[in-house]
């Protein structure tokens, strides 16, 4: 059963900042779905949205995108046992504030927060990983490649 991330953004403003999330979980062998929905403003579409995928046996995390006010992260929390991951997107015009909306929940409500999408991806497949042995192997190749470089890099200034 290949695992599932589920990327949920808040608008179409978010969409490529998903595409790169995405795009990392396809190196990891993790199968991805694109989706939007407002806590603010559509949250029965939200509702519907997450009861599909929770309908869902196959593991899952799902990576919520939202700037702003991320009432999207704390939501999709709320309502899932799977694991929730808020990758806000940096905001030129608040200078970053936005994010502080990410880090503060209400009690009981726990989504990590990762700033980068490709860092958002790798937690999801190290999560994921533990269930899978196609995505835990991905993620040491990976770790493996970064080591390699670093070392490489050490030798050519040596």
């Amino acid at each position: 059963m290949n695992p599932l991330v589920i990327i949920l953004m808040g608008s179409r403003a978010d969409l490529a900042h998903c595409q790169k999330i995405a795009e990392v979980c396809k190196g990891y062998h993790l199968e991805t779905v694109l989706r939007i929905g407002s806590a603010h403003k559509t949250p029965e579409h939200v509702k519907q949205l997450l009861a599909k995928y929770e309908a869902d046996p196959r593991p899952k995390v799902y990576i919520t995108v939202a700037g702003r006010s991320n009432a999207l992260s704390g939501f999709t929390d709320g309502a899932v046992d799977a694991p929730v991951i808020a990758c806000p997107p940096m905001s030129e015009s608040l200078g970053g504030t936005d994010v502080y909306s990410s880090l503060r929940m209400p009690s009981g409500i726990a989504p990590a927060v990762v700033l980068e999408p490709a860092n958002a991806a790798l937690l999801a497949a190290k999560i994921l990983g533990l269930v899978n042995a196609q995505v835990r192997e991905a993620v040491a190749k990976s770790r493996r490649r970064a080591a390699d470089k670093i070392l490489e890099d050490d030798r050519s200034i040596q």
